[in-house]
């Protein structure tokens, strides 16, 4: 009896044999898409937000990641001296900044001929 099943189990697993390979083909094919959709973007913002930093000159308005609004009033290899309110300065880390709130020169939206025009007309 033992000779019959143990002949059965190895003709189950030679089948099988084969598709080693292929078991893997899904687990590929999940990674690839969570590349693209997950780690890819997250990849992609951080780098942004390490260039934003990097940029960070006296003068920006900016957002810390406690809530606090200020303006850069000194900048230092690892710090940032930010004023919050007025004659208030604090001292915070460079990654401490969740966000530029305002460049310090505001860029003026261009004027369309339609707007020169109603103001002439």
């Amino acid at each position: 009896m033992t000779s019959i099943a143990y002949a059965m189990g190895q003709g189950g697993a030679a089948g099988q044999g084969g598709g080693g390979f292929t078991a893997f083909i899904p687990l590929i094919l999940m990674f690839v898409i969570f590349y693209f959709l997950l780690i890819r973007p997250q990849q992609k913002k951080a780098k942004e937000h390490r260039e934003m930093i990097g940029n960070l000159k006296k003068g920006d308005k900016i957002l810390t990641s406690g809530g606090l609004y200020g303006t850069i009033t000194g900048t230092d290899d690892n710090t940032l001296t930010v004023e919050i309110a007025e004659k208030v300065r604090v001292k915070i880390n460079r990654g401490n900044i969740a966000a530029l709130a305002q460049t310090s020169a505001p860029v003026q939206p261009s004027k369309s001929k339609d707007d020169e025009k109603e103001k002439k007309g």
